[in-house]
């Protein structure tokens, strides 16, 4: 079995097939997918869909890249919605140093709120951080959560290890594809095995063999054997423990 961590098909660009793209993603083994929201309209979308679906498993939150379209009282829905429909996880949450729209302390002010939801519902979180690593981790340290995924990992090896110190795994997806990516893909060499995941973050950061076109989960294969070639192990090994490990950072019992 392979689980994507973390991918997006609730969104528009898979309108048109997504129940194809999921029964040719679970054919080809990524029986589990976690669907991360990224605002407060598309809630009840996602939420119907994963409904609709047993692989599919629905996380709710606030991303920062789109704070501009957040309002103050999206927190208490969202509350309102964890003690409603229990979703897996707060997210997808974090900070965006990178965007030219950046607002610190309008993405600080979402990100510390969620992490308290979190917190209050004994949830883990999953992070979206760009260009803003010590940042998040000071952020941690001082709202403690029970961990989650930093997903689509781009830090350090020293920040990676504050990461798992916390009780977070890291997500890698598409990005390791490609030989240009030798940092990341020295990084996902080096880090232990039980601290990894893996993502498409579909329909973005798409593999090397479909550059150019929609991502999808039906490219977490492509994902598993570059990770796999990376640290010179079976691919069906690495499949099963990055799938364990999602299964215990989410406690998913399936």
């Amino acid at each position: 079995m392979l689980i994507d961590s973390h991918c997006h098909i609730d969104i528009d660009a898979f309108d048109h097939d997504r129940d194809r793209v999921i029964s040719n993603a679970i054919a080809l083994g990524v029986e589990k997918m976690i669907v991360p929201a990224i605002d407060a309209k598309s809630w009840d979308k996602l939420l119907k869909i994963c409904a609709q679906n047993t692989s599919l498993y629905p996380a709710l939150g606030l991303h920062p890249i789109f704070h501009a379209n957040h309002q103050p009282s999206d927190l208490q829905r969202l509350e309102q919605y964890v003690a409603k429909y229990h979703p897996i996880a707060i997210g997808e949450i974090g900070l965006d140093y990178f965007i030219d729209d950046v607002e610190e302390t309008c993405q600080l002010y979402y990100l510390q709120h969620q992490l308290k939801i979190a917190q209050k519902y004994d949830l883990p979180v999953i992070l979206h951080v760009r260009k803003a690593h010590d940042q998040m981790l000071n952020t941690l340290q001082r709202i403690r959560v029970k961990g989650g995924v930093c997903h689509a990992f781009n830090g350090s090896l020293q920040q990676a290890k504050k990461y798992i110190d916390l009780g977070f795994k890291l997500g890698f997806g598409g990005m390791l594809t490609y030989a240009r990516s030798t940092r990341l893909r020295k990084l996902a060499g080096e880090l232990p095995l039980n601290a990894i995941v893996l993502e498409t973050d579909a329909p973005d950061m798409t593999v090397f063999s479909h550059h150019g076109e929609r991502n999808s989960p039906e490219f977490l294969p492509d994902c598993l054997f570059a990770l796999a070639t990376l640290r010179n192990l079976p691919p069906d090994h690495i499949a099963a423990v990055t799938a364990q490990n999602t299964r215990d950072i989410f406690e998913l019992n399936f």
